[in-house]
């Protein structure tokens, strides 16, 4: 900086070295290195001087040029703490200089720097003639001057109001935009409109209709409205090169008027230009104009969107305007525009459904009656020009995936037209279309030879999309429909979509079982399709079939159970899933006595396959399969839920009796397997669930497989599956025998030990599943055995390994152990973090609470650590609320010596990463929060500090030092 001395040629060598390797064509290693040296660089007091000197060298090229102008945003944003408060007025002559000799570009360096000069007018407070000095430093003679004011003047109110990365108090921040943007208003207005007014080059500036826009959101839109720079807006809107940005520009107007109460003269105002567009999108359509076509289409959207509460208030009155948003749906060719109307039907659709608005719908029934026709148009595929059948997009593999999740939309679309229009109308236009084909083209379809399937695969499609909206006692439409549907002639996408709308409408056909037979013999029929896509549109209705209609289907298990022997190994993994789904509830509603039986049968041919597969797996795909078949078991078990039989054997529990030692036997053989274990948990887990305390004669095998899994393979699934037993087996839960909560938390204990021990062994960032699953087993001890887990010698250790853990960088495992952190804190209260009916017992003991505050204590200071630096450093941003909530229980139980490993740790950054006024100022707040009893408000005060800190230091800084994590250690 001009103040402090100019870097010398010495100095600027390595920086500009590095800025040409890291931008050139070198190995990867080299530029690492620079990018390295560079970001270090930019954090430094030095880079303030050397950031000037390369600005002010002609020598200097371009690339340099634009490092050093984007690293003085960065100082001026992050680092203006490095200077002394004199010297910011210095600083800001001294970017008003560069800006000036960058005035006429190049223009991405011209942008740094008025962005350099928007944070200066932002944080020095001391700058009150922000506009006047700008515009006298920079004249308005040239046009080079006039377009850096008016690219300043555009980022201003941007970096004001989105910026946020300040280091102001509430207080200040809401006085300076004040001060930047309420006061100047007026004076900008004036300089635009007198700007604006002056030439019709001017007229036409795209840069004009930024700034306009950008203080839109600042000027009140009646204003702009009544000013001479209105008429200026809707010129631009007629010349091709200020096209686009005046449509943002009148966008954001329309945006601003959305409190529509307020600004009723300005939507009248504003609704009379917008309407004066509308012969322009037939003329744009007919001429494939797709720019113009789209940009009045968004205007119209905007518009509809914004006003949607006066539509419904005056339907009459706004009438042109939704029938001008329903032409551009129907014009657009491309079905690029149709998009923009997609959230003005809905919100449309949200009015016109309550009572109150009741004529309002009665007068948009037509509309929305042509908004289905317009919508079932746009789905149909194309037709290739090459006559290709096989290649609809002719190749355009991204033109294919926007048109499928583009119908998907426009599915959307058609639910909302169901909810005005209501569900026969709505029914009956797909149902015509599909008629009319069958009358134009059915005598001539032949098998894979469907002459213009488009126009029959689009009504179907719709038909699927408005399944949701349609009553189950729908009694019209739907009768006529499904007779016809089951006679769809074979094209692929045709009797796909035939498929899925079968599956879309199964409630239905719960209620109508008359049109059952036909409708699953159809389904039935597609698995031995030869299409792929078929064969799973058919597995997925089925199962929609099995679940829905179940009680109508309970009494054919012998022939499901037939069919599904034959079919499921044909099927992709998805689909098997599917078709066992849909066997497994019809299986669940069959009587007690015939549930043993009934698993055996379907699950017999799928243990032969494990146990078959698993003799002569090798290869990862093998033991892949093994892990499918084995969840096939597990959504039986899912599906197949008895947790009490009044007397006798439990069936279900003889059958998984009957299954676990081939499971444990698959889970020894293939240690190796992360995908086959934890398919094996999974079903021994879902065991616990589905059969609750029924489970309990086969708990001492479980449990001996679960401990010696997890010892032999070090796989998190097996703590996964271990927590449904401590969920389940716990001191309060129900026909429970009282040894076993004991038995159950010496289990978890053993697995306990076995975690400490692998963690002692590996640093915690090769166990991310395995934390993860440890701490969510230990959160559920704290919930059902805390009187045991806070008498465990064990606990200690477990709290050192949460501490360690939190050096890991994974989100998910850092929420499980901080999770467990805040529970724990939580027992040192007197009442308990879990909420209870019973609320004598939230009441925590007196020994448990001793017990925490002990292992504070003992470990506050390096969990205080680890937070922090955490939080400053390393955690994810969904981990801050739940890290600063783990500060606050230290400071909640022992708030003075919190206080002090705070200090201590604050002690530890590094060193000019934080200045010794902005710790004093954080002490203070604390000790006056921990002075007044307002404890919680330091979990703000940290949140705040924190962020401030990783925005300064954008990636986490070389060199930690004493801040960097211990490795545990375990000796038991």
């Amino acid at each position: 900086m001009a103040t402090n001395g100019v870097a010398t040629q010495q100095t600027l060598q390595p920086i500009l070295a590095a800025v040409e390797t890291m931008q050139g064509n070198v190995d990867r290693a080299r530029k690492e290195q620079a990018v390295q040296f560079l970001d270090k660089f930019q954090k430094t007091s030095e880079a303030w001087n050397v950031t000037f000197s390369i600005l002010h060298t002609d020598s200097v090229n371009d690339q340099s040029k634009m490092f050093a102008a984007t690293t003085l945003k960065g100082k001026i944003v992050y680092d203006l703490h490095q200077l002394p408060r004199a010297a910011l007025l210095t600083l800001r002559d001294s970017v008003l200089s560069l800006l000036k000799q960058y005035r006429a570009g190049p223009k991405p360096i011209r942008t740094q720097l008025c962005i350099c000069l928007a944070q200066l007018a932002i944080q020095v407070l001391e700058w009150k003639d922000v506009l006047p000095l700008i515009n006298s430093t920079l004249g308005t003679t040239e046009a080079s001057s006039i377009s850096c004011i008016l690219e300043f003047l555009k980022i201003l109110p941007e970096e004001v109001t989105e910026g946020r990365k300040f280091n102001l108090s509430e207080e200040d921040l809401i006085a300076r935009t004040k001060e930047l943007l309420e006061d100047n208003a007026k004076q900008v207005l004036q300089f635009l409109s007198h700007y604006g007014t002056s030439s019709a080059t001017a007229a036409q500036d795209p840069q004009l209709m930024d700034c306009i826009q950008s203080w839109t959101r600042e000027i009140p839109v009646a204003e702009i409205i009544n000013s001479p720079l209105f008429q200026v807006l809707v010129a631009a809107l007629d010349a091709p090169e200020s096209f686009d940005p005046a449509v943002d520009c009148l966008c954001t107007m329309i945006r601003e008027t959305r409190d529509v109460d307020e600004n009723l003269a300005a939507i009248n105002s504003l609704s009379e230009k917008v309407l004066a567009l509308r012969p322009r999108t037939a003329t744009a359509s007919q001429e494939e104009d797709t720019e113009l076509f789209n940009g009045i289409a968004r205007i119209f959207a905007e518009a509809g969107d914004n006003w949607v509460l006066l539509i419904a208030r005056e339907p009459i009155l706004f009438r042109p305007l939704v029938e001008a948003i329903l032409e551009t749906a129907a014009l657009d060719k491309e079905k690029e525009s149709v998009s923009h109307t997609f959230n003005f039907w809905y919100e449309l659709k949200q009015y016109l459904t309550l009572e109150r608005y009741q004529n309002a719908r009665l007068q948009f029934m037509d509309v929305y009656s042509k908004l289905v026709d317009v919508m079932i148009t746009h789905l149909e595929y194309p037709k290739p020009e090459s006559g290709n059948e096989k290649d609809l997009f002719e190749g355009d593999r991204e033109a294919e995936e926007k048109f499928r999740e583009f119908r998907h939309q426009m599915g959307d679309v058609l639910k909302d037209c169901c909810e005005v229009l209501g569900s026969t109308e709505c029914l009956a236009k797909p149902y015509n279309l599909i008629e009319a084909w069958v009358r134009d083209y059915g005598g001539q379809a032949v098998a894979n030879n469907v002459p213009n399937w488009q126009a029959l695969e689009a009504p179907l499609f719709a038909l699927r999309s408005m399944g949701r909206e349609i009553p189950k006692d729908e009694s019209i439409m739907l009768p006529r429909l499904i007779p016809l549907i089951v006679q769809i002639p074979d094209h692929q996408k045709v009797r796909f979509q035939a498929v899925m709308v079968l599956g879309r409408y199964t409630e239905w056909s719960a209620q109508h079982p008359e049109t059952l037979q036909p409708q699953l013999t159809f389904i039935i029929e597609q698995f031995s399709h030869p299409s792929k896509e078929v064969k799973q549109a058919a597995a997925l209705s089925f199962k929609f079939f099995c679940t829905d209609c179940a009680e109508l289907l309970k009494g054919e298990v012998a022939q499901l159970q037939q069919f599904y022997a034959g079919v499921v190994d044909s099927l992709s993994s998805d689909s098997q899933e599917e078709i066992t789904e849909g066997v497994a509830a019809i299986l669940a509603k069959q009587s007690t006595d015939q549930i043993y039986n009934g698993l055996r049968a379907f699950c017999t041919p799928v243990v032969q396959s494990i146990v078959a597969r698993s003799q002569v797996a090798v290869t990862k795909e093998d033991k892949v399969a093994i892990s499918d078949k084995v969840q096939l078991l597990t959504i039986f078990i899912q599906y197949v839920q008895l947790p009490y039989v009044e007397s006798g054997e439990h069936p279900a529990v003889k059958y998984c009796q009957e299954i676990f030692p081939i499971l444990a036997e698959v889970a020894s053989k293939f240690p190796e397997s992360v995908p086959l274990l934890e398919r094996v948990c999974r079903c021994w887990r879902y065991m616990v669930i589905s059969y609750r305390t029924a489970i309990a004669p086969l708990l001492p095998e479980l449990a001996t497989n679960l401990s010696n899994g997890f010892n032999t393979s070090r796989q998190g699934c097996f703590l996964w599956a271990t927590d449904s037993i401590v969920r389940e087996f716990n001191d309060e839960a129900e026909g429970v025998d009282p040894q076993f909560p004991q038995a159950v938390y010496s289990f978890y204990e053993q697995q306990a030990t076995t975690f400490l021990r692998v963690l002692n062994d590996l640093p915690p960032d090769e166990l991310p599943d395995v934390i993860e699953d440890f701490f969510r087993l230990s959160q559920d001890i704290l919930i059902y055995h805390s009187n045991r887990a806070f008498h465990s010698q064990l606990m200690e250790s477990i709290v050192s390994a949460a501490t360690s853990c939190l050096a890991i960088l994974k989100e998910e495992p850092l929420m499980a152990t901080l999770h467990f952190l805040r529970d724990l804190l939580g027992f040192g209260q007197e009442s308990s973090p879990f909420s209870s009916f019973d609320q004598p017992n939230r009441q925590v003991p007196h020994d448990t609470r001793q017990t925490v505050h002990q292992m504070v204590m003992v470990q506050g200071m390096q969990l205080t650590q680890r937070l922090l630096t955490g939080m400053m450093f390393t955690f994810p941003q969904n981990c801050y609320p739940d890290a600063s909530g783990v500060l606050l229980g230290l400071f909640q139980l022992v708030p003075q010596q919190a206080a002090e490993w705070l200090k201590a740790t604050l002690a530890l950054v590094p060193d000019g990463s934080v200045t010794v006024q902005e710790q004093e100022v954080l002490l203070r707040k604390i000790n006056a929060s921990i002075a007044s009893g307002e404890v919680r408000g330091i979990r703000t005060l940290l949140q705040d500090f924190t962020n401030q800190y990783r925005r300064r230091n954008v990636a986490p800084r070389e060199g930690l030092g004493r801040l960097e994590a211990t490795r545990f250690r375990f000796a038991g």
